[in-house]
């Protein structure tokens, strides 16, 4: 039995002060239905306010200290801890993740607060001394700054851990930050801004800002007070960002499309149960989920089968159960988005051999053997629990297949031959390709992100931190 639905209702953080709007975002309950929170929606305005109080931080900000900033990353992971349960069943209500998953959630954004103290303490200045002609007397100190101010735009599927790869490297790095979640799941990003504003940060160093993008999404993005961008995100929301943005520093990582490809030597079963995973976790929106599965025309056949046998431990169920392995999708439109590329796969000849119905936002684990090449599943997002199966003949075709989208994130390999895996890896577009496994972002201590419409830079605790701050040389 799940818990009675949390009535709350949460406010902005602005310049060191709670504020209320005149509008508010609602947000639905995934695991009981109806509205279980209300969270303050900015205006225009008061967006503006945000970015001017984090502008007038960045001086106090400058003179903090890295052992300073070290001790709020440890009390941030203290207080998201402290509030593990709390936090655990508003991700189940906003975000429809299993609690087993939620509680997971919670402790790697903890980590990742902690972990930015190691980065931060390894990032070092340098001594260099001139060696061209004319410059022979120059001495040099290279040393790091922060960047300013760091815009924060986190997505709906994450709500938490990925906004503390965001928060952690822009705060432990000595910049002001304005977050701005996603509309559908804000209210985690609340308790972690409650959190934030108990320690003795300068007043607007970290700024809540929820809202709807309509509104207040190109204020925030186009103000050239904003010296970072950090978003996770839509491939379309992404490129309407970096278009709105002007010269900004951007850090993004957008939509996915990652392949599977399997070779006939390749141990199946083990690739039926790391596909499985790689599709129906969070029932499959994930920008590194597995949305294709490249199987040799060979081994077709019997890695869909193997792949249906898996099928069972993937069903959606209550999800304050501890043994619900999977939820709804996080409105009626995804379900549909889905449900469309289904159906086009359908229509184009592939064969569904288990699932494509729905109830609601309840998507069915869904299983699609011999897809064409041309449908539009094997190419674009779909953000669902589909595993679509479809063939290749030879390594060239696979690459060929893999590669045709814009989509180049992540993607996997399947084989037991060292060299065939390496080539791979070495061909395939994709900012990330994992060897025998699906892909898995982790805590960020391995730089990913995508290529192409996938993304721009790369994410991950040092990699971030490195993202924003800057260079200055002090020449003696």
């Amino acid at each position: 039995m799940s818990q009675q639905p949390l009535q709350r209702r949460e406010r902005l953080y602005v310049d060191g002060d709670w504020r209320d709007a005149d509008d508010v975002l609602d947000v639905t309950d995934l695991a009981d239905g109806g509205t279980f929170a209300q969270v303050a929606a900015a205006s225009p305005e008061q967006a503006d306010q945000a970015l001017a109080a984090a502008e007038r931080a960045q001086s106090a900000l400058r003179e903090t200290t890295v052992p300073e900033r070290a001790d709020w990353m440890d009390e941030i992971a203290d207080g998201l801890l402290a509030r593990k349960e709390e936090l655990a069943e508003v991700i189940v209500r906003e975000a429809g993740k299993p609690i087993s998953s939620a509680r997971g959630e919670v402790e790697s954004a903890a980590e990742r607060f902690r972990r930015a103290t190691e980065e931060i303490r390894a990032l070092k200045g340098e001594f260099r001394e001139g060696t061209t002609a004319g410059h022979e007397g120059w001495n040099a100190i290279v040393k790091h700054e922060p960047m300013g101010t760091v815009l924060a735009i986190t997505p709906y599927n994450y709500p938490l851990s990925t906004t503390a790869l965001s928060v952690a490297p822009a705060l432990v790095a000595g910049n002001a930050v304005i977050l701005k979640p996603a509309s559908d799941t804000p209210v985690s990003a609340a308790i972690l801004a409650d959190v934030i504003s108990e320690l003795d940060l300068p007043d607007g160093a970290f700024n809540f800002v929820p809202g709807r993008a309509s509104t207040i999404g190109d204020v925030l993005s186009g103000d050239d007070r904003i010296d970072v961008i950090s978003m996770t995100g839509s491939s379309a929301a992404g490129k309407h960002v970096a278009k709105e943005s002007g010269m900004v520093n951007l850090h993004m990582e957008l939509g996915g499309n990652a392949p599977a490809v399997v070779f006939p030597d390749a141990d199946l079963a083990d690739v039926a149960g790391q596909c499985a995973k790689g599709s129906f976790k969070y029932a499959g929106q994930r920008c590194s989920a597995v949305s294709r599965v490249l199987a040799h025309e060979s081994v077709h056949d019997e890695v869909v089968d193997l792949l249906e046998a898996e099928m069972d431990d993937w069903q959606p169920g209550d999800l304050f159960e501890e043994d619900t392995t999977m939820g709804p999708l996080i409105a009626e439109g995804q379900a549909e988005w889905v449900a469309e590329l289904v159906e086009d796969a359908v229509e184009r000849g592939a064969d569904l051999v288990r699932g494509g119905d729905r109830d609601g936002i309840v998507f069915e684990p869904t299983l699609l053997a011999n897809v064409p090449h041309d449908a539009r599943i094997v190419h674009e997002e779909q953000f669902g629990p589909v595993a679509a199966v479809t063939t290749f003949a030879d390594e060239e075709e696979a690459i060929e297949i893999a590669n045709r989208g814009d989509l180049a994130l992540d993607a996997s390999v399947f084989t037991t031959d060292y060299d065939r895996a390496m080539a791979l890896a070495d061909e395939l577009d994709a900012g990330a390709v994992r060897i025998n496994g699906s892909p898995s972002h982790g805590l960020g201590d391995i730089p990913f992100g995508g290529n192409e419409a996938s993304g721009i830079g790369r994410q991950g605790l040092h990699t971030t931190i490195e993202e924003m701050v800057r260079t200055k040389s002090v020449i003696l």
